[in-house]
């Protein structure tokens, strides 16, 4: 485990929780993108894929929300989860309790984990990593997952110090793994009519050139769901990596990775920097629009 008292914390909790194919009107959550309804029309709904969520399913937090199937009162990771799966439908979801340290295990097919959850310890902290920890690391630097990480909601750059004087040492050290994303939120879906912006509490890219390249946004839908934070942005872009992989079933993961950070819109996004947006809003439209990824 860290040292030096390093803290999980998860990325964001909320204080409380049509567009697209008619035909799969019934599916559309008012809180997701209309796009993913197109990519459902074609088939591609996650079919072969396993996303893993690691996240809390076994503490006694727990957390009022609704994404459209009534309102919960669920653990964070139960609501990271479901988001998924609501996403990809097809896809395999399975769920690891970061209080197990055991190394994560890769299934057949195309893996994406989603880290809703940060490692957060005190400036220049000395970090031993768990089993759990240093397969994530490993596994996205040498491109064998596509690994999804909230980027926090401290409103700072990504692997910056926060306000309480700590820094996410897991975010630090997934900085330029091929196969890693990190996912801020919007306050909504962009649109080129209607842009989004930065949400107050997502942490940004920053400066540094290696985060920017690996950097998307999402919208948050907190007005609809009661759930705020990039806890709950994280889960649509593993959701759309499982959707993308179901048309693309021998990609790498460093090639959907890629795929999904090239595609995105900054047409959509009030103000768009890459400092602020990093690559910009992430479009499973246009992720999904090639003939083949090469």
């Amino acid at each position: 485990m860290p040292q030096n008292r390093l803290i999980k914390i998860a990325a964001a909790v909320a204080c409380v929780i049509c567009f697209g194919n008619p035909v799969l009107a019934q599916e559309l959550r008012p809180w997701m993108s209309p796009e993913i309804a197109d990519a459902w029309a074609q088939g591609h709904k996650g079919q072969g894929s396993t996303v893993t969520v690691i996240d809390d399913f076994r503490s006694r937090n727990r957390y009022w929300g609704n994404l459209d199937l009534g309102a919960q009162r669920l653990r964070h990771g139960q609501w990271t989860a479901k988001q998924a799966s609501l996403i990809a439908p097809s896809a395999r979801v399975k769920r690891q309790d970061f209080r197990i340290d055991r190394a994560v295990q890769l299934r057949r097919g195309l893996n994406t984990l989603n880290l809703s959850y940060g490692m957060m310890g005190v400036e220049n902290s000395t970090v031993r990593w768990s089993p759990r920890e240093r397969s994530v690391i490993r596994h996205a630097h040498r491109g064998r997952v596509v690994v999804v990480k909230a980027a926090g909601n401290d409103a700072v750059a990504v692997g910056s110090v926060n306000s309480m004087m700590q820094v996410d040492y897991l975010a630090q050290d997934l900085v330029g793994a091929p196969s890693a994303i990190f996912v801020g939120a919007l306050d909504s879906h962009g649109r080129p009519e209607q842009k989004a912006s930065l949400a107050s509490y997502s942490n940004y890219a920053g400066n540094n050139p290696a985060v920017q390249s690996q950097f998307l946004v999402v919208g948050v839908a907190g007005d609809k769901t009661g759930l705020y934070g990039t806890s709950f942005a994280a889960p649509i872009v593993s959701g759309y990596s499982a959707v993308l992989s179901s048309k693309f079933p021998l990609a790498t993961p460093t090639q959907l990775t890629g795929r999904l950070l090239s595609t995105a819109r900054t047409d959509t996004i009030n103000n768009y920097a890459a400092a602020m947006h990093g690559r910009g809003e992430a479009s499973i439209a246009r992720a999904l629009a090639p003939v083949s990824i090469r």
